[in-house]
């Protein structure tokens, strides 16, 4: 399940070094390697502490085995990219093609690291790059609105009119400077038209506030703007010092990792929250399968059934599914392994109806 966050921000907000961060993320989840695909896209391993706690009832003769999400480093962004200003065409293409949108902001204060607009202004910034996505995106309804008038005078086309409907509240909103996301819609017809319109500024997005070493904890008066600004967005916020992370990154063991982390006041790292907080934007669950040969993590989207999480594994235990076993994650590890939960009544028989939850250890039984 190939899904991208892209990471955007404007230049010297810490968006590399960010990035350069998580290509180190092996060394705070084990020894899982980080993948560079292509020179801007890297394959990061999704920390779950689940996996440990298996591991340790198991004993996998073949190890552990994480889940993963695709960040992308896209193109920088000056003003007029809507236009194909600097990298515009470049950045506009990458960052239709992702899923996901990681917004860095600069939070802090640093002479020596000189803003390409001057002064520190995370709101400011954020309204750059945001007014450049709506100027591109009401470009798109625009043209979508002609066809749509067209199709539905011409031939009485019932889900043209249903997405003229929903072009309409969204050309108001970008007219108004305001993202797509931000438009309530009514039912489930108008959200389904909407899906079929891809704008750039309707996709999930998370704000990163990149912060200095003593905001790191608490954050500062910078991010509280920031969370001011977004609060009408269906938007999260994340706070983490680049920075930090760097140093983070560069230690070697596990412990020494976890030593400098309680010094500054932090329970995780930054990178490991950032990439949770990725994977969750995406609306992306882990279900898990365990046994004497390995421990796995597979990844689903949110709401898939248990013969679609079947097919994840191979797509043959889709079209041959005949059941799952089930056992809820906090059993396993309560009662110490699957015969436990097995004699303890603890082993759920769940059919293709069964919406498959977060954490469940699965085995599946298929005939083809």
């Amino acid at each position: 399940m190939s899904l991208q966050c892209g990471i955007v921000g404007l230049p010297n907000v810490g968006k590399s070094t960010l990035f350069n961060c998580l290509s180190n993320a092996k060394a705070q989840s084990a020894n899982f390697p980080f993948c560079t695909i292509e020179p801007n896209v890297g394959v990061i391993t999704v920390p779950d502490e689940r996996l440990i706690k298996l591991g340790e009832i198991c004993h996998p003769e073949r190890g552990v085995i994480p889940t993963t999400v695709e960040i992308v480093d896209i193109a920088g962004l000056v003003k007029g990219a809507s236009k194909g200003e600097g990298l515009g065409n470049k950045f506009l293409a990458n960052i239709r093609e992702t899923d996901a949108i990681i917004h860095v902001l600069r939070c802090f204060d640093d002479e020596n690291v000189v803003h390409v607009d001057g002064t520190v202004n995370p709101v400011r910034d954020k309204e750059i790059i945001d007014a450049e996505l709506q100027l591109k995106d009401l470009e798109t309804v625009e043209s979508r609105i002609q066809k749509c008038e067209k199709a539905a005078k011409a031939g009485g086309d019932k889900f043209a009119k249903l997405q003229l409907e929903v072009l309409v509240k969204y050309r108001e909103a970008l007219s108004q400077g305001k993202n797509a996301r931000t438009v309530e819609l009514e039912n489930k017809e108008q959200e389904a038209a909407a899906k079929d319109l891809f704008l750039l500024t309707n996709k999930p997005v998370m704000y990163v506030c990149n912060v200095d070493e003593g905001s790191a904890v608490s954050g500062n008066a910078y991010v509280e703007q920031v969370r001011e600004a977004v609060k009408d967005e269906d938007a999260q916020v994340l706070v983490l010092a680049a920075k930090i992370e760097s140093e983070i990154a560069e230690l070697e063991s596990y412990e020494e990792r976890q030593m400098f982390l309680e010094e500054i006041g932090l329970e995780e790292s930054g990178v490991n929250r950032l990439i949770k907080a990725a994977y969750a934007l995406l609306k992306l669950r882990t279900f898990l399968t365990a046994g004497s040969d390995e421990v796995r993590a597979w990844t689903f989207r949110e709401g898939m059934k248990a013969p679609q999480c079947a097919g994840v594994i191979h797509t043959d235990f889709e079209r041959g599914f005949i059941r799952a076993e089930v056992i809820k994650y906090e059993d396993f590890v309560a009662l110490g392994g699957e015969a436990q939960c097995r004699a303890a009544g603890k082993l759920g028989i769940e059919g293709k109806d069964y919406l498959v939850q977060d954490g469940d250890i699965m085995h599946f039984f298929f005939n083809v």
